[in-house]
């Protein structure tokens, strides 16, 4: 059984590292994440990570801070960066080719980011993991995953969450909340479904770019995707 993708951007949350921690990384759920890329780059799917920063730094109103939105907003890049570094290490103990490109300049620890180089990596079967977010402040991970996913070229983003999909409200507060298998980009506008900020969301409907939301941390879903399987809800 072949996939259904050739290039995909995977997008996780920085929340999504700590595991049951309050705070900061959980090695035996970066671990699992790393065996799950493996099994998709195993099957030939060539892969882009992006990860938010919100295990480590979350941007926090300035009034309660003193810390303007700008500069916060930067703190969360190197966030990024933390988190992949991380997931970096985990790979490669795994013996999968990495490489971390940073929309900031670090050479020390990352790559700076070029699109060519980039696809390079990916045509070579490296796991290209982007950091620093887009390198401006007042864009989120979403927009910088859906951003580099359109430069890229990906076929799809997946966007691995804690829940299996995309539903009517929040299923952790609702018990009545419905699933939805596939639904549109206006659909999801029109319902107020906040599956990304506006901006990543419209970056991706502009570019008719497909997202699939799925539960990352269910093993073997995200091969499932890869394989076609229908998880999660499809959004186009």
């Amino acid at each position: 059984m072949k996939p259904v993708y050739k290039r995909v951007l995977l997008k996780l949350s920085g929340e999504s590292l700590m595991g049951q921690n309050s705070f900061g990384l959980d090695p035996a759920v970066i671990g699992q994440y790393a065996q799950e890329v493996k099994s998709i780059v195993q099957s030939g799917v060539e892969v882009a990570i992006v990860i938010g920063g919100g295990n480590i730094y979350r941007g926090m109103n300035e009034s309660e801070t003193g810390i303007e939105r700008a500069h916060g907003d930067y703190m969360g890049m190197l966030a990024t960066v933390i988190n992949g570094m991380a997931m970096q290490a985990m790979l490669e103990k795994l013996s999968v080719y990495t490489r971390l490109m940073s929309a900031l300049k670090m050479e020390g620890v990352a790559e700076a980011y070029i699109r060519r180089r980039a696809i390079r990596h990916l045509e070579k079967g490296r796991v290209v993991i982007f950091g620093a977010g887009t390198g401006n402040p007042y864009f989120t991970t979403d927009t910088a995953g859906s951003l580099r996913a359109v430069e890229i070229g990906a076929d799809i983003i997946l966007k691995g969450t804690r829940v299996n999909g995309v539903y009517s409200a929040d299923p952790e507060k609702d018990p009545h909340a419905t699933k939805y298998d596939t639904i549109s980009f206006r659909e999801c506008i029109d319902r107020n479904l906040k599956i990304m900020d506006m901006t990543a969301f419209t970056l991706c409907q502009e570019n008719n770019l497909p997202i699939i939301v799925f539960d990352m941390n269910e093993p073997g879903n995200l091969k499932r995707v890869i394989m076609g399987e229908k998880v999660g809800t499809l959004v186009k």
